[in-house]
């Protein structure tokens, strides 16, 4: 990963970990290296992190990096206070997203929140740019599957998450998607 590519995850990171809570369980879906966990070493969190990309998967005590695919490949656990998907929608083919989203609605535990970070579809011919004069790696860049991220909302919607906060950064570069399950709601972890 070069310095670009570790400075925008950075300012990915840092916009979802203002809705992360102070404490509790955290599955962090695409976790890659398991940077979102480092950021947030000095709150009181523990939990999950799952990436298909992971060389093994790692204890790392209070946290878990599993090499697997979401959710399939999620060991059986209790429900999360925090879920996280940084840069990853955009990644996971569309037939399988209406799956991705139920998933994500049954492992949530009432209250909890659900944390989506996803670009603009305009910023690929960028990222292709950056990466041909060789500023970033562009890390599976021919992943993208023209994602709209415009959607989002009605895809997390329809497990019953409700959206509470929906906005640009980076230059309207990316998006932010916060869902909240609603407090009465039971988690149904398999």
């Amino acid at each position: 990963m070069k310095t670009t590519d570790r400075l925008i995850q950075n300012l990915r990171i840092r916009k979802a970990a203002e809705h992360i809570p102070a404490s509790g369980r955290l599955l962090d879906i695409g976790c890659g290296d398991g940077a979102l966990f480092r950021h947030l070493s000095d709150r009181a969190i523990e939990g999950i992190g799952i990436d298909p990309t992971l060389d093994a998967s790692s204890d790392h005590g209070t946290y878990r990096l599993i090499k697997g695919w979401f959710p399939q490949d999620l060991p059986s656990s209790e429900g999360f206070d925090a879920i996280t998907m940084l840069a990853m929608l955009e990644h996971v083919p569309p037939d399988i997203q209406a799956e991705m989203a139920t998933a994500c609605a049954r492992l949530l535990n009432p209250s909890g929140r659900l944390i989506i970070t996803v670009p603009s579809n305009r910023i690929d011919p960028l990222l292709g740019l950056l990466k041909r004069v060789r500023l970033i790696d562009g890390m599976s860049l021919e992943q993208h599957y023209g994602f709209d991220p415009t959607t989002t909302p009605a895809l997390f919607s329809t497990d019953g998450l409700e959206l509470i906060n929906a906005k640009t950064f980076e230059f309207g570069l990316n998006h932010l998607y916060v869902f909240k399950q609603p407090a009465g709601v039971l988690s149904v972890v398999q």
